[in-house]
């Protein structure tokens, strides 16, 4: 395989992906089936899930009522978190809803390692901003048990063990590097991702974008290598499709300084609706030919996301999409009726729960 054909997927870069099917194929993942879960949610409904491991034993899970555990982490690395964060969230939410044992990790020592943020910033960015976002975006504040990365003491000595199960070119084969960062961290991630099995033996899922797919990789290698010691469950993942950034080019990052980028949480309405207005569209050269063939609405970015974040409502998302191709609306037109309005709501819902949470923070539910 050339470089040209070689598909990078990588959790510390930005690249977009072009085609999820090949991932599928070579990350031996099967395509995300809605059918098996029960009350679909929108990420389910709409294809954002695009990917899915061993998800059969979490719909078993929930079907007999048994034991599982949904994961995920926060990365403190920013004072806000860009928008494609939301689709996580709302998958750790439905996995909640139906019976998960929900952990969030803040990845505080992943951060100072990475991204040189000190172990006190990143506790402080956790309590007043990423918890409470996580909570207003979804999450079930006496259903969430969280704790931070550096004061767990099991997940570190877990992260060790599992360093013990991977060799330096099996490493080398999954990042492409051994930078000691990325060693840590990835490690560290093992760790977190197992630690709920510690307690007690079950299933559980973890939700990422492909991004983190190296992780889940080798984190299933472990639990396979370690399957006889300790008899964990491999975790199962669910993937979901990146969110582009403003002008399409790339996925969005809460590290970039790109202004391309849509943020949680956005305060400022006017400017909100200034980005909504300047990102890519599926429009024709001219306005005669968009009304006789409608807009290409597979390239469009505000499309995009209003379909996986902004409108909730599948009768009103079918409309928008019909005035595109039917060619009813040009982009303008369709910017002005549905993306900034849309996105409007979105925030304003998101800052008044924001606002609650802030002032419910010391319910919060820390391990310890």
């Amino acid at each position: 395989m050339t470089e040209k054909e070689k598909i990078m997927v990588d959790p510390w870069g930005k690249e977009l992906v072009e085609d999820y099917n090949r991932l599928i194929k070579e990350f031996g993942m099967q395509a995300f089936d809605n059918n098996i879960f029960p009350e679909p949610n929108l990420q389910m409904r709409r294809g954002i899930n695009f990917g899915i491991q061993d998800g059969e034993q979490i719909a078993k899970a929930i079907k007999e009522k048994k034991p599982f555990y949904c994961l995920t982490g926060i990365m403190p690395s920013s004072e806000k978190i860009h928008l494609g964060t939301e689709t996580v969230v709302q998958n750790v939410k439905y996995f909640q809803e139906h019976g998960a044992k929900t952990f969030v990790v803040i990845a505080d020592a992943e951060s100072q390692a990475t991204r040189n943020v000190s172990l006190e910033e990143g506790k402080r960015r956790a309590m007043e901003f990423h918890i409470p976002a996580y909570i207003a975006l979804g999450l079930d504040i006496n259903k969430t048990n969280f704790y931070l990365q550096s004061e767990n003491k099991t997940v570190s000595n877990l992260a060790i063990i599992c360093s013990q199960k991977i060799t330096e070119n099996e490493f080398k084969a999954i990042y492409g590097s051994v930078h000691p960062a990325k060693v840590m961290s990835a490690f560290t991630q093992m760790g977190d991702i197992l630690y709920p099995q510690l307690e007690e033996k079950m299933p559980g899922i973890i939700p990422v974008g492909i991004d983190q797919a190296p992780h889940i990789r080798m984190v299933r290698d472990v639990a396979r290598r370690l399957k006889q010691e300790y008899g964990f469950f491999l975790p199962s993942a669910v993937y979901n499709k990146y969110t582009s950034a403003l002008d399409g080019s790339f996925k969005m990052s809460k590290n970039s300084e790109s202004i391309g980028k849509i943020e949680i949480p956005e305060k400022d309405m006017n400017i909100l609706e200034k980005k909504i207005n300047k990102a890519l569209t599926g429009g024709r050269p001219t306005k005669e030919e968009q009304r006789a063939k409608g807009g290409e609405i597979n390239k469009c970015v505000v499309y995009e996301y209003c379909k996986n974040h902004f409108i909730k409502n599948d009768k009103e998302l079918q409309k928008m999409f019909e005035e595109c191709v039917t060619g009813k609306n040009l982009c303008g037109e369709c910017k002005a009726k549905y993306g900034a309005p849309y996105a409007k709501k979105f925030f304003a819902e998101f800052n008044k729960k924001f606002l609650e949470a802030k002032k419910n923070i010391g319910k919060v539910k820390f391990i310890r």
